[in-house]
C-alpha cells in the first residue's frame, strides 16, 4: 500500500474554488483524489499516464473536469458504471471517489496503465480494474462513460454493455456522432473551463 501524503491547502482549496457548490467534498474524498494526484505524478516521471504539466492545470483538466461530468449524472444510488479506455483512471477514480455507492469498471487494455489503476484505487473500495480490450469487457452496466476514446468505438459498445452512454469529448467529436440515430442524446453540458469541450449522454433506441 503506497504511503499517504498529507494534503496540502493549494489542492483543496482549488477544487472547492473552480467547483462551487456542484460539487460538495468531504475531507476523505480530497485525500483519495490527491492520493491518487501524488502517485499520478510520481508514476509519470516513468511512463506516459498524462502530458499535463503538474499543478494547478493537472488538477483542473484530470479532477475538475471529472467531477462534472460525474455531477451530471443521474443521482441514483447503487449504479454500475463502465469507464471505458481509463488511461490513468479518468473520469472513472473521481467518479468513484465522489458517489462511493456507485460500482465502477476502470477498462484498459495497457497492462502497466492497469497495474496504476490498480495500485492507485487500491483505497477505494468501489473501483475494479478490468486489464483488456474493450471488446473483451462483457458485464452489463447501468452506464458506460469514456473520455480521450474514439467516441465511435464507444458507441459501438452501447447497447451490448449498457443503455446509458456519457462522453467527455470536443464540440468537433459530438457533431460527428450527434446524428446516430441508435442513441437518444440530452442536451450537451458545456464544460466550465474552456477549451470548448462538452459532456454528453444519451440513452439507446
Amino acid at each position: 500500500m503506497h504511503t499517504s501524503e498529507q494534503i496540502p491547502p493549494w489542492f483543496s482549496e482549488l477544487l472547492a474554488r473552480e467547483l462551487g457548490s456542484l460539487v460538495l467534498l468531504s475531507e476523505p474524498q480530497i485525500d483519495h483524489l490527491f492520493q491518487h494526484y501524488s502517485l499520478l505524478l510520481r508514476w509519470n516521471q516513468k511512463m506516459n499516464l498524462t502530458t499535463v504539466k503538474p499543478g494547478p492545470e493537472n488538477v483542473i483538466r484530470h479532477y475538475c473536469e471529472s467531477l462534472f461530468f460525474a455531477a451530471q449524472l443521474p443521482a441514483h444510488e447503487n449504479i454500475s458504471v463502465m469507464d471505458l479506455g481509463s488511461g490513468a483512471g479518468f473520469p472513472g477514480v473521481p467518479m468513484a471517489v465522489l458517489r462511493p455507492d456507485w460500482h465502477v469498471t476502470l477498462v484498459e487494455s495497457s497492462q502497466r496503465k492497469a497495474v496504476f489503476l490498480r495500485e492507485s484505487s487500491r483505497d477505494i473500495r468501489n473501483i475494479s480494474v478490468l486489464a483488456d480490450r474493450i471488446e473483451a469487457a462483457t458485464a452489463h452496466v447501468d452506464w458506460v462513460v469514456a473520455r480521450a476514446v474514439d467516441p465511435a468505438e464507444v458507441l459501438r459498445q452501447v447497447p451490448r454493455l449498457a443503455q446509458n452512454v456519457g462522453i467527455m469529448l470536443g464540440e468537433g467529436d459530438f457533431s460527428g456522432i450527434q446524428q446516430d440515430s441508435r442513441i437518444a442524446w440530452a442536451a450537451p453540458v458545456r464544460l466550465p473551463w474552456g477549451d470548448r469541450k462538452l459532456c454528453v449522454f444519451g440513452r439507446s433506441t
